[in-house]
């Protein structure tokens, strides 16, 4: 049985016992009534017979078929047997529809139940009386026996009535339950359904809401229901996905630790920053899941003052170090209930790194100037004490002072360029240029140069390339890393420069045998005032500057260098240009 058609049935089942069970109390108080009629009835009477047989017995002129014809007209048979057992009147014949074997099983009844006389019993469809009386001088027990057949008709009378009106009931339970069904069960069904698909998470689910009455306020309802439901769980869901994904795309690290010390939630910054996987922190206690005492101490503070706390430590990443700085805070509910503690990990690396490059550019620059400064200022005092007056030492002491003048005219002019270059309004003037005939433009004064040191100087710059950069720029990378390659080549050394052409992009490489450098120091030679071999890169006039100059101007092309060297063979700068210029 559906549950649909289950509170229908119920009810059906219920008239239906409901309707049988009046029908048998209808049946029982019929029969009853109608057995203590025939009772009064056959009382009466069998006064009326016991006189008729006391007649019969003193009476010769009342023969036995008066006592036949008296039976027929009454409708009432009557057997007399005496206290022997002998049968002496019995004209139950007269009465045609009380058989045999009925009229043998009451004298049976009556002979088996002595103490039942003046008491009417119904047995089938006959109703018998036994009461004590006399015939001829003999005592014994008369019967009157009586047919009952209107008692079944009634009966059954009763039963088709039950069964018409319990046909009739149904059919009207049918009628009302359908309607009842549509208009009530129904629609509480469907809204009930509508509410288990809520709780489910459904809440899509929309029942109908056409009925009338207290359930078509209950469908609006469920409805209006379900749609606050949807909305807010939209909301939420968008809130979360943008909580999420700010969360997550936060340049910095984000932990959030419970009130009892465990990590709830953590950003994709944090993972990139300490390692490992979600699964590893989430659920443990944040001691055991970040391994860094200094985060252990900061928790602890905010544990214990319950304030915003900050440290700075240092997290050592393979053979590197970052700087970070933890920022903390206490979490607290509208009640001022403790919650968690957030932790916000901020990479200082890059501050950390020009704060540090500050200092040693202010370092070097002070450095650099005072070596100039003090010899000029040496000799002057020196000429000034009266070496003046000796020619050799006048004419000597002057080309000093002229050449540390120089150096540090050129370690202002590179400084200012620098300067210049790393300024955020520098501009190129792009054109288009021949790479080749810029580089044979600078070939005349790196020859005289190579000449002077004894450097052969190999070129290879065959065809027409044309890019779009800055001329002048480009003159200026290519002769620095020229000169450069040329002054840390040793007498009889080769300077090799070669020239490659790609789809997008020339290659300019510039090789020489000389001195090469470190592995460990290749990484630092683009550095301001890094010099690989100070003593040799001071005596060769060099500021330091050179090579940070090249790689600002080689990356304002758009373009890139890089370095490969071995100590004692060589190095070659590889600058890689793109044939169009883009602005950024």
């Amino acid at each position: 049985m559906s549950s649909r058609t289950r509170p229908l049935m119920t009810y059906t089942i219920l008239v239906v016992i409901v309707m049988l069970g009046l029908g048998i109390i209808l049946a029982q108080l019929t029969r009853g009534y109608f057995i203590n009629i025939f009772e009064e009835r056959i009382e009466l009477e069998s006064q009326y017979f016991v006189t008729y047989l006391e007649k019969f017995t003193d009476d010769k002129d009342i023969s036995e078929d008066n006592l036949y014809s008296f039976s027929e007209q009454l409708n009432t048979g009557m057997i007399f047997i005496s206290e022997s057992g002998d049968k002496i009147v019995d004209t139950v014949e007269a009465v045609p529809v009380i058989s045999n074997e009925e009229k043998q099983l009451v004298i049976t009844q009556v002979k088996e139940n002595d103490a039942a006389i003046n008491q009417g019993q119904l047995l089938d469809d006959i109703f018998y009386y036994p009461v004590q009386s006399q015939v001829d001088g003999n005592e014994g027990t008369l019967i009157l026996l009586s047919p009952v057949k209107s008692l079944s008709n009634i009966t059954k009378n009763i039963w088709l009535l039950i069964g018409c009106t319990l046909l009739l009931g149904l059919i009207v339970i049918f009628v009302l339950g359908f309607n009842v069904f549509s208009k009530y069960v129904r629609p509480i069904r469907s809204a009930a359904t509508v509410a288990t698909e809520l709780a489910k998470g459904n809440y899509k689910a929309r029942t109908y809401e056409g009925h009338f009455g207290e359930a078509g306020q209950l469908s609006q309802s469920i409805n209006i229901l379900a749609r606050n439901l949807q909305e807010m769980t939209s909301s939420k869901g968008m809130q979360e996905n943008q909580l999420e994904a700010v969360i997550n795309n936060m340049g910095n690290g984000l932990i959030l630790i419970d009130e009892k010390g465990y990590v709830q939630l953590l950003n994709r910054a944090f993972i990139e920053t300490f390692g490992g996987e979600q699964k590893n922190y989430i659920g443990y206690l944040y001691h055991d899941a970040i391994p860094h005492t200094t985060i252990h101490e900061t928790v602890k503070k905010i544990y214990m003052f319950e304030e915003t706390i900050s440290e700075t430590f240092v997290l050592p990443v393979n053979i590197n170090r970052k700087h970070l700085e933890v920022t903390g805070a206490p979490i607290f509910s509208e009640g001022r209930k403790w919650k968690g503690v957030v932790l916000v990990f901020h990479d200082i690396t890059e501050l950390k790194q020009l704060e540090q490059m500050r200092k040693d550019f202010v370092a070097n620059v002070s450095h650099e100037l005072k070596t100039p400064i003090t010899s000029i200022r040496g000799f002057s005092e020196t000429l000034l004490d009266g070496a003046m007056k000796d020619e050799k030492m006048l004419d000597q002491f002057l080309q000093i002072i002229l050449k540390e003048s120089d150096r540090l005219q050129s370690l202002i002019q590179d400084l200012l360029e620098l300067s210049k270059l790393e300024r955020d309004d520098f501009l190129l003037n792009v054109e288009t240029v021949g790479v080749q005939r810029i580089l044979k433009d600078l070939l005349p004064i790196v020859e005289q140069h190579a000449e002077q040191k004894g450097v052969k100087l190999k070129t290879s710059l065959s065809g027409d390339t044309f890019v779009q950069g800055d001329s002048s720029r480009l003159k200026q990378v290519f002769m620095n890393l020229l000169t450069n390659a040329i002054s840390y080549t040793g007498d009889d050394g080769e300077v090799t420069l070669s020239f490659k052409e790609e789809a997008d992009t020339v290659t300019i490489s510039v090789s020489d045998n000389g001195v090469g450098i470190p592995e460990e120091e290749v990484s630092r030679i683009f550095e301001r005032f890094y010099r690989v071999d100070k003593a040799r890169s001071r005596n060769s006039g060099g500021t330091g500057l050179g090579l940070a100059i090249v790689k600002h101007i080689v990356e304002a092309h758009h373009g890139t260098i890089h370095v490969e060297s071995v100590v004692d063979e060589g190095t070659t700068f590889h600058v890689m240009l793109p044939k169009k210029f883009t602005e950024n």
